[in-house]
């Protein structure tokens, strides 16, 4: 596995692997790795000739400077779980390396409604920010196909928007991978380190809530389905809920009656202990 910590040394790897026409995946990540990021690790190595896994946690994309300060950072470990996985090359750049001094004003994406609208309401400039580091990995890198987590799922369709603002689609593939969870239910999230073991338990009640969701949206008005939900998860120790939301899952607009014919999920954001979890499921 080879590690690279600046841009000049990671486009000379990979300028050697392209010159032998092979294929590049590309798993970008904040680091503190679980089995959801090898997930995507593995996957790539399936379907590539070469795996690059970046790692950076991207201050940009923080609208809460103490989030940033908290987010969980293992590079030995995550290192490790990459070289047992076989990744090929990790990308460790500094924020220097990523915004250079000297570069062009960081730019504006037109994102439209995605930014008006639950995460992108929650967190503002929060989807900027992560158009900002993608762009600049995706320049850097130039991988054939980008590994993303369903999990993220609102960040995935800003990333799909982002490629089709930088006319990027005829040349990058976005492999979508499901979401991967504990025992429990619990989706994989680096931000479950923070949580006690008592918080973990407790927050199993978001997918508990995301099945209940599921299981009745069919026959019960969405109101009462999103006001049950919202005493659920506060019974449960959840501090507090950005949103409960059931949305058309190729545009996010809110739907107000439930048709088996439209494709729907469910996305939830709130805190327990402080720490700030989301998570989703489609419903048809």
């Amino acid at each position: 596995m080879i590690i690279c910590t600046t841009v000049s040394s990671l486009q000379m790897e990979l300028n050697k692997l392209k010159k032998l026409n092979q294929s590049i995946g590309f798993v970008p990540t904040m680091g503190a790795l679980h089995k959801g990021h090898i997930s995507l690790i593995e996957q790539c190595n399936n379907q590539n000739d070469v795996t690059v896994c970046s790692i950076f946690v991207n201050p940009t994309q923080f609208n809460d400077p103490a989030d940033f300060a908290k987010y969980p950072k293992t590079i030995e470990q995550d290192l490790l779980l990459l070289e047992i996985a076989q990744c090929n090359i990790v990308f460790l750049p500094s924020v220097e390396e990523i915004y250079p001094k000297n570069a062009t004003p960081i730019k504006q994406y037109n994102l439209g409604f995605l930014e008006t609208i639950l995460e992108g309401s929650a967190r503002p400039g929060h989807f900027q920010g992560v158009c900002q580091v993608v762009e600049r990995l995706l320049t850097i890198v130039s991988p054939n196909v980008l590994y993303l987590g369903q999990k993220d799922y609102q960040q995935c369709m800003v990333i799909n928007q982002l490629v089709e603002l930088m006319g990027w689609k005829n040349q990058l593939k976005i492999e979508i991978e499901a979401t991967l969870r504990e025992p429990s239910g619990l989706a994989m999230s680096s931000r479950n380190m923070r949580l006690t073991d008592a918080q973990l338990v407790n927050a199993t009640a978001i997918h508990q809530s995301l099945q209940f969701i599921k299981n009745n949206i069919s026959t019960t008005p969405i109101e009462s389905i999103i006001a049950h939900t919202e005493q659920y998860l506060l019974q449960h120790n959840f501090e507090k809920i950005d949103y409960i939301a059931i949305c058309h899952a190729e545009s996010l607009a809110p739907i107000t009656n439930f048709d088996t014919q439209t494709k729907t999920v469910a996305l939830i954001a709130a805190f327990i202990g402080g720490v700030r979890l989301i998570d989703n499921l489609i419903l048809s």
